[in-house]
């Protein structure tokens, strides 16, 4: 069943159980089985090497082990991965592309602009409605004509409506990030953040022989989310020549989602002073000290690139994720495991405040374009009646 034609009202009837209605009817079955967390033991996995695997591969997907999984989520992602003559995707021109394709698909409708780098200050309420954004550096403001929908993670998308400004809002506010925002007191839990190696090398550095991709498990029996444990190196332009100048290769690797931000609040001071951070000899130390295990991934593949040898090194942390992206606490997500028992949930694409949209990981399990996609149609199938 296309994700796009989900729908949480009756004119599901329509775009699902009317075209897929054998589909429609194994949802209604199996709905309780999809729901449930991926039990490796009740399907009788005893090998150590495929459980850790399939931890591996759904952490890299949504930053939580299989156990933590939804069932559903689980099931399709080793049916695409292991489906016959099954390849990884690289997009042409790298990542920045994907945004191209999905910005020509707002442009391309008369009417339709995208603004970059313009930052959200405000969400315009009025009568309890949500009718516009204001923007943090003019004050300028945009009427909406539907919906006002946020992209943001959670943190920020509540950050936008001033407090006192809506109750039902407020008290959703409060259960999902409380006072301080921060898990140990409460708050929903977020998933770990990132470390990340940013470095351009002269192509001799890297072995003819070694893959575009690879991923690099430091320690099997330390678990999958342990600090450092789990590495991702790509060298994108083996795939795409542009993406690097003649005689060189562009490199990007990270820890994937194992880094903890409690460890880097120490120096949330520095956040906003570079000048501060160049300077600042525990914070330099403390990143060589977690950049260490990046490092030693790609010299798994690649053991002439060193420190101190490429042309560009660029390290970023937890708090250049909270700072550049606007990622509250340097979050990868929520951290809703299925059936966890403290009983939470995701939010719905409906806000309490009428007119107010989000969508995103705020609402939806998974990473990257597939979860943007999917909750994005999902959110879109919300605001437009079946008939739209």
């Amino acid at each position: 069943i296309p994700h796009a034609a989900m729908r949480g009202d009756l004119g599901i009837l329509l775009t699902v159980a009317l075209k897929f209605p054998l589909s429609f009817l194994n949802v209604l079955k199996y709905a309780a089985e999809f729901s449930k967390p991926f039990d490796l033991d009740k399907l009788g996995l005893k090998n150590e090497f495929l459980k850790n695997y399939l931890d591996m591969l759904a952490f890299l997907l949504q930053g939580l082990p299989a156990d933590q999984t939804l069932t559903v989520v689980m099931a399709y992602m080793v049916e695409d991965f292991f489906r016959e003559n099954a390849v990884m995707d690289f997009p042409k021109g790298g990542s920045g592309e994907l945004i191209g394709a999905l910005a020509r698909g707002v442009t391309k409708r008369k009417g339709c602009d995208i603004e970059l780098s313009t930052a959200v200050e405000e969400i315009i309420v009025e009568n309890g409605r949500a009718v516009g954004v204001k923007l943090a550096k003019s004050g300028r403001k945009i009427r909406a004509k539907e919906a006002v929908i946020s992209n943001a993670d959670l943190y920020n998308t509540y950050k936008f409506v001033p407090e006192g400004i809506h109750q039902g809002f407020d008290e959703e506010r409060a259960r999902f990030v409380g006072i301080t925002a921060n898990p140990k007191d409460g708050s929903v839990p977020y998933c770990k953040s990132f470390m990340h190696l940013h470095l351009a090398v002269k192509a001799e550095l890297i072995p003819d022989d070694a893959p575009p991709q690879w991923t690099v498990v430091q320690d099997w029996s330390k678990g999958i989310d342990a600090v450092g444990n789990v590495v991702v190196v790509s060298v994108g332009s083996k795939l795409d020549s542009t993406l690097a100048p003649p005689g060189y290769h562009v490199i990007h690797a990270y820890t994937a989602g194992n880094e903890p931000y409690e460890d880097w609040e120490q120096f949330e001071h520095l956040m906003d002073d570079a000048v501060a951070r160049d300077k600042d000899e525990a914070y330099q130390a403390f990143k060589d000290e977690r950049a260490k295990p990046i490092w030693d991934a790609i010299q798994k593949r690649a053991p002439r690139v060193v420190k101190g040898a490429c042309v560009v090194e660029k390290v970023a942390t937890p708090l250049t994720h909270a700072r550049f992206l606007s990622r509250h606490r340097g979050n990868y997500g929520l951290a809703i495991a299925p059936g966890n028992s403290e009983g939470w949930t995701f939010p719905d694409v409906k806000t309490p405040i009428e007119g107010y949209y989000r969508c995103g990981d705020s609402t939806t399990s998974g990473i990257g374009v597939p979860a943007v996609a999917s909750s994005g149609a999902v959110c879109a199938n919300a605001i437009m009646s079946v008939w739209d």
